[in-house]
């Protein structure tokens, strides 16, 4: 038995299905201008609305529809009070409307929920969801250490370090419109990251599990010289090295614990290499951006009878 999963984050639309073993995620990133930042509520509103049609389409061609037993959705980015965002509504609204037709359960969970499943599914370690374990939610809205417990089939994150101001996803977005990229900017500095040579760090300070980088953010600025290369290689390696740091003193905290990476900005290549001694999970990089699966991972493990 087969379930699908929506996901209309900030800017992803997906839609996916999963069996319990294998799955197949469709997702397209919404379109932003060159130059900007990211999208209004509205705009992202109106592009799920208008892609996501076509994407359920493209799944659907291969779901048998007497096959699913139930759809899941995320519905807010993260499982705390309070937490809300309206392009979710659009993912929610087409979940709703198909469970009802197939006359099969809904199921509602978080983003952030939704990433930690995805990742511990792509890497494998899928008996992660029943033990606890630390995670890394690092993305373009959100950089946080969580502590991951099992909550009955779901799991339930708790905040224990990360960014005090702007995330690791802006930090790179803004280098990305210093260099003249496009948006999301992650991919492209982690490809001219691979050219670089240089070994600069500016080290953020973390004395704890806390970290800002808003400062690194001036700092990339006045590094950058005009060697595109070289300041996206910067501007990663000093993410990494606080991510480092923060990973290390919370591992003092909860000895023992792995370590998972989900999220966007841990595709990135150059941060997997710098902290790869540290033995994290890391997934396929299609699967630490915003997707769908790990909602229909989710939706599969509640709908277990």
């Amino acid at each position: 038995m087969s379930v699908i999963g929506f996901d209309t984050s900030n800017y992803t639309t997906s839609v996916a299905f999963y069996d319990g073993a294998d799955g197949v995620n469709c997702s397209q990133l919404l379109p932003v201008k060159q130059g900007q930042l990211g999208l209004r509520q509205s705009d992202a509103v109106f592009h799920h609305t208008k892609s996501l049609p076509e994407l359920s389409s493209r799944l659907f061609s291969l779901v048998d529809a007497g096959d699913i037993r139930a759809i899941g959705v995320s519905t807010r980015p993260r499982a705390v009070e309070g937490s809300y965002m309206p392009c979710f509504l659009v993912g929610y609204s087409h979940a709703k409307m198909l469970a009802e037709l197939l006359k099969v359960p809904l199921y509602e969970v978080s983003h952030q929920q939704g990433h930690v499943a995805a990742s511990l599914w792509s890497a494998g370690r899928m008996y992660l969801m029943d033990q606890p374990h630390l995670a890394w939610h690092l993305s373009g809205g959100t950089t946080e250490l969580l502590l991951v417990e099992p909550e009955g089939k779901n799991v339930r994150c708790t905040r224990i370090g990360g960014t005090t101001d702007i995330a690791a996803g802006q930090l790179i977005d803004r280098t990305g419109q210093l260099l003249e990229l496009p948006f999301p900017s992650g991919r492209y500095l982690d490809e001219l990251s691979k050219t670089a040579v240089g070994t600069d760090l500016f080290k953020v300070k973390c004395p704890g599990t806390e970290f800002s980088l808003s400062g690194l953010q001036n700092q990339v600025e006045k590094f950058h010289t005009g060697d595109k290369a070289e300041t996206a290689a910067f501007a990663l390696r000093c993410v990494a090295h606080a991510v480092r740091k923060a990973t290390e003193n919370a591992r003092k905290a909860y000895p023992g614990l792995a370590v998972v990476f989900s999220g966007g900005v841990a595709s990135n290549s150059l941060l997997r290499q710098e902290l790869c001694d540290l033995q994290p999970v890391f997934c396929e990089p299609k699967y630490s951006t915003d997707n769908a699966m790990g909602v229909a991972v989710l939706t599969h493990r509640l709908s277990e009878v």
